[in-house]
């Protein structure tokens, strides 16, 4: 796993409720995430927010990646059909 690439990823409890965010910056991974499952390409995220660079949309994936490699996560659906991931280990 790329370690300078997870960097990219921070929590700060003062931004985005504590979110994990882009680089401290007020873009929480899940709403990349959701840009991309609603069929945007990584090409038109960089064009739409373009304090955005392309690693950041590889730290996302990377991301999401060690969430979903966990052993076992359950999934919850919370209200506005918003999906959300809680990790168990």
């Amino acid at each position: 796993m790329d370690n300078t690439l997870l960097q990219r990823i921070t929590h700060n409890p003062n931004i985005c409720y504590g979110k994990p965010c882009i680089r401290g910056l007020r873009y929480p991974v899940e709403f990349i995430l959701e840009l991309l499952s609603s069929g945007m390409s990584t090409e038109e995220i960089l064009k739409d927010y373009d304090d955005l660079e392309f690693k950041d949309i590889l730290a996302v994936f990377l991301f999401a990646a060690a969430l979903a490699s966990r052993s076992r996560y359950s999934i919850s659906l919370f209200h506005c059909s918003r999906l959300f991931f809680r990790c168990c280990n």
